[in-house]
């Protein structure tokens, strides 16, 4: 499979990292039907319902696959150009879900001296992203007021992306921002990493997400890079978006282990446990954005 030198090369993406964040398979772009698809997809229901909640989890293994974009406006009327794109997508994409678009506001935590893009985007699929999607989104990306700086396939991460049954977006809550941390996990730490998030993190997330505290948790991790400006300096391989109040915020290990303390007597194991995520994984760039799209309310149905 050919590595990627820009958005005009064939819409068969590079893996980076394929054998250490998860197998893919190609299927040929006339196909008309997919450009990627997990090698050990088994076809189950999109959602798993917690039993003992209102909550939404979807899991690996579940057929949710995620598009996502970052972007750079360089012209006002961006944001209608990109609607619009969506919901022609969305009339032609037979596996559309949903779709959202977040505008960035500020910086919160930062690794990278890089410049902050403009906007970040998250198209979702049942099973597959469409060739012509693919096509139109990450090969032949519309030029002049929007430059495309990247392109990634992203799938969730065990146990830790969750919504509240009945999600309609942030409207009600215009306390909230919408945080987006973008994080590098060593390729040697992944199951490490999973492990973390699926026995501490996820749980906790849950339990912020049934109280009200969090709006969702969404975690992602990146299966496929499509795209990648040469340019654009800043990398990741994990996605967290959370929708909470930014006032006395000071990140998720407080969050969680506030939970933990409550649930579990053992504090001190996930104290230990969180803080040894700063050998697993950097943080090259966490922002919050205000979101301009949240199409998204079928994810919780």
């Amino acid at each position: 499979m050919k590595e990627q030198t820009g958005p005009t090369a064939d819409p068969q993406f590079s893996l980076r990292g394929k054998s250490s964040i998860l197998h893919f398979y190609a299927l040929p772009i006339d196909s008309g039907r997919l450009v990627a698809a997990p090698a050990a997809f088994k076809g189950i229901s999109m959602i798993d319902t917690n039993r003992q909640s209102e909550l939404v989890l979807v899991e690996p293994g579940d057929r949710l696959v995620m598009l996502a974009r970052t972007l750079q406006a360089t012209d006002p009327t961006a944001e209608t150009l990109l609607k619009k794109q969506a919901e022609s997508i969305e009339r032609g994409a037979e596996t559309w879900i949903g779709h959202a678009l977040y505008r960035h506001g500020s910086v919160f935590q930062s690794a990278s001296d890089a410049p902050v893009w403009s906007h970040f985007e998250l198209m979702y699929f049942r099973g597959f992203v469409p060739a012509d999607t693919i096509r139109q989104l990450a090969v032949n990306p519309h030029g002049d007021r929007v430059e495309l700086l990247r392109a990634e396939i992203l799938l969730s991460t065990p146990s830790s992306f969750v919504l509240p049954r009945g999600w309609e977006g942030s409207a009600d809550h215009p306390e909230r921002t919408s945080s987006l941390e973008f994080l590098q996990v060593e390729p040697k730490h992944l199951d490490e990493y999973r492990k973390a998030m699926r026995v501490y993190c996820g749980p906790a997330a849950q339990t912020l997400v049934q109280t009200g505290r969090f709006g969702t948790f969404r975690a992602m991790e990146t299966a496929a890079v499509l795209y990648h400006d040469p340019k654009f300096e800043t990398d990741w391989n994990q996605v967290h978006l959370c929708e909470l109040n930014p006032d006395g915020f000071e990140g998720f290990g407080k969050e969680f282990e506030a939970v933990h303390r409550q649930n579990i007597s053992e504090d001190a194991e996930f104290s230990d446990t969180f803080a040894s995520l700063g050998r697993l994984r950097t943080i090259p760039r966490w922002t919050f954005n205000d979101p301009v799209i949240e199409a998204d309310a079928a994810l919780a149905r």
